[in-house]
């Protein structure tokens, strides 16, 4: 079977197949952790057809009611990843942990001692309370517990389920003066998530999430503008268990189980057929013999794998690990080559078709289809590839690089041919929600034609039917930390609606930027970065959304971008800077993840990560500061001027920002057709700003100016080395 050089793609995906089955042993827990997966994957699946079978005619209430479709499967997430996190380590005791567990007590005094006692809390409920409470977040400073607790987790996680199911109808009447119960299922149900959240992914998300409903609680103990009115224990857990869409199973929630399911279990099943080294294969096949060949190499394969499966860790680790040995052989230095396999990876996160976690929560926000976000993704998309390889290929001449080529057991060209079809069902996703069907029944239809592409290819067919059942256990398992994410994500929305923050921190964020677009839009990147230093994207988005949108779409519109144009362009700047967090430093998970596997250490990494294409700090910053800007997105251009107009703005904008972006590759690396001086690195440097503004006349001087550094002469007329 044709296969990459040394066999790495297939080597990898067997790796990665075996760490999870050797985290699931074959005992009956085991075995019953891998049957919770695969029954959560078959229970989605199987919402995708429920309308068109006769189970649609029995109205069973976990099949027709969208809440309790939430409700089950959250129930699924948690049962998921209490269960693998009892084969886990246990997490070290940190200072973070500390302050999960000092934070999570504010709540529960709240709920114990309730000022004033507007709850008859039984005592029966309180020690259940206290109980749930010692599950979820003893462990986080004791890490002993962390294993045996898992198991009780699991368990509890039954009750709220049950009780979400059993008196749903009665609910929703009691979202403002729940009932004793209803409290204490609000509860367990919060404190279990943060519990689960915290074993995943550390104890930022659960301290963001109780830091907002210890705010509700104590509002007036915070100064300034941040002063508010405190908010009743009842009221919070009424609101977050009964109410139907501002609770925890909110719109946001319905993203993991509309939307994200969907796709982490397309991601899943490529890989246990392993279809994913055919993806990597046919990047090796469209790469000649150069020196810049690895990093040519690790751009498409970035852009080939984020359209299979959104995930920029993910990604990175298995795109670095197909091109090590082209990096070693070629002779890049190993930050350089480790940054620029972190960048290419993060591209999962805003490469259409599928996206992160993030494109799914703005079309929920607002209510858009699905189609639209990628249109508009995907000119940042493809101009962030063009930054990671112009700066691959300033750097190959620049370091005397060897070249070196790809072998494939074929000629690349009938590689090529022969298994360009892995990408029909990737068009099909496409096609199909151009005909307006749900985003979830084009990815089962896409997940079914891989499928069949595996299983009529007599050279990618698989032995059996076993690699069906571990994609859908591996596609559900993927899922828990980033559902569990959205979930508590929702908790932060919910928490900040009720609390009336978002109008408070965006009257502020005009007051200090003095009503300036630019001064805001800047505090506003800055503060996503840092924010996204922390927790996930997906809450990065969902706190800068809420807390900084309303304030930006205000001053876009005095700046002259139509109204939708403002959503549009606020929204997508928000996603992206959202997603640079992802590959900022100090704490980036594609770096992180692009060290392990070069041996090198995460911080330089994400340094080197940060510098490889600079440019993609910048692509963001401009689309929002005009509406001539908002053309890199296409769809807000589109929409607001008739096709005559707008198709040159459009093409204008992408012109003089790809002339930008290789401009500010070329000075970081301090070479174009030979070595650059530091004077010379700087003044091209500025020069690719220039092109980057809005601005036709600016643009143009600049984009005449810089050619002269592209002579193999130097400014003075003197050589300066091939």
């Amino acid at each position: 079977m044709p296969s990459g050089p040394g066999e790495d793609p297939r080597a990898l995906l067997e790796v990665k197949m075996a760490e999870v089955h050797a985290s699931l042993p074959p005992s009956p827990l085991g075995r019953l952790t891998r049957g919770i997966l695969i029954l959560g994957s078959l229970y989605s699946l199987y919402l995708v057809l429920h309308p068109f079978t006769p189970l649609a005619q029995a109205h069973i209430n976990l099949l027709d009611i969208v809440q309790l479709q939430r409700s089950t499967h959250v129930l699924f997430l948690l049962l998921g990843a209490y269960l693998v996190s009892f084969f886990a380590p246990p997490r070290k005791a940190t200072l973070g942990s500390w302050a999960f567990f000092l934070f999570s007590l504010v709540p529960l005094y709240a709920f114990l001692f309730p000022k004033p006692p507007a709850m008859d809390l039984p005592l029966e409920v309180r020690l259940f309370g206290l109980f749930v409470w010692a599950v979820s977040v003893l462990p986080a400073v004791a890490p002993p517990l962390q294993r045996p607790t898992a198991l009780l987790g699991a368990l509890l996680a039954l009750l709220p389920a049950w009780y979400q199911a059993r008196y749903f109808e009665e609910l929703v009447y009691r979202a403002v003066i729940p009932e004793a119960w209803d409290a204490g299922m609000s509860l367990s149900l919060i404190l279990l998530l943060l519990g689960v959240v915290y074993r995943l992914l550390g104890p930022v998300m659960p301290v963001l999430v109780l830091f907002f409903f210890s705010y509700n609680l104590h509002a007036q103990a915070f100064p300034g503008p941040f002063r508010g009115t405190p908010q009743p224990i009842d009221l919070l857990l009424g609101k977050t268990f009964n109410e139907t869409e501002a609770g925890i199973y909110g719109l946001i929630t319905g993203v993991s189980a509309k939307y994200l399911v969907y796709f982490t279990l397309l991601s899943g099943m490529i890989t246990a057929l392993g279809l994913g080294r055919v993806v990597a294969n046919l990047a090796l096949a469209l790469v000649g013999k150069s020196p810049a060949t690895p990093g040519r190499v690790t751009g498409l394969a970035g852009v080939f794998m984020g359209m299979f499966s959104g995930s920029g860790a993910a990604d990175t680790q298995f795109v670095s690990a197909l091109t090590k040995p082209l990096y070693e052989k070629s002779g890049y230095d190993r930050l350089v080559a480790a940054g620029i396999a972190a960048t290419a990876g993060t591209i999962a996160l805003i490469m259409p078709p599928i996206m992160g976690s993030i494109a799914f929560i703005m079309v929920e926000i607002l209510e858009i289809p699905y189609l639209k976000v990628m249109i508009m993704a995907l000119g940042p998309a493809l101009l962030y590839l063009l930054a990671i390889l112009a700066f691959n290929e300033f750097y190959a001449r620049k370091a005397g690089l060897k070249a070196v080529a790809v072998e494939l057991g074929m000629g690349r060209r009938a590689y090529a041919l022969r298994y360009s079809p892995i990408f029909l069902p990737i068009l099909l996703i496409v096609v199909l929600l151009y005909l307006g069907y749900e985003v979830r029944t084009a990815a089962s239809l896409a997940l079914v034609g891989f499928i069949l592409l595996a299983y009529l290819d007599s050279t990618l067919r698989p032995k059996g039917v076993g690699p069906l059942f571990q994609g859908l256990e591996e596609g559900f398992r993927s899922l828990l930390p980033i559902g569990t994410a959205v979930t508590s994500a929702n908790l932060i929305f919910a928490m900040m609606v009720i609390s009336g923050l978002p109008s408070k921190f965006s009257q502020l964020l005009q007051q200090v930027s003095g009503e300036s677009l630019l001064l805001a839009t800047l505090i506003t990147a800055i503060f996503s970065l840092v924010l996204g230093m922390g927790v996930p994207p997906t809450a990065t988005y969902v706190l800068t959304s809420a807390l900084t949108a309303p304030a930006i779409i205000a001053l876009a519109r005095e700046n002259g971008i139509p109204d939708q144009a403002a959503v549009y362009a606020t929204h997508m700047f928000l996603f992206y800077y959202a997603v640079l967090a992802d590959v900022t430093p100090p704490v980036a998970l594609s770096a992180y993840a692009a060290a392990s596997v070069f041996g090198t250490h995460p911080l330089p990494t994400g340094v080197y990560a940060a510098r490889v294409a600079l440019s993609k700090y910048l692509i963001g910053f401009f689309f929002l500061l005009s509406y001539t800007g908002t053309g890199l997105l296409i769809l807000p251009v589109l929409e607001t001027a008739p096709p005559g107009e707008a198709w040159p703005i459009i093409l204008e904008r992408f012109l003089a920002v790809a002339a930008g972006i290789v401009y500010l590759s070329a000075a970081t690396a301090g070479y174009t057709r030979r070595p650059l001086a530091r004077l010379e690195s700087w003044l091209l440097g500025l020069l690719a700003l220039l092109l980057f503004v809005p601005q036709s006349t600016l643009n143009l001087v600049a984009f005449l100016l810089g050619l002269p550094f592209f002579l193999k002469k130097g400014l003075t007329g003197k050589g300066q080395g091939a």
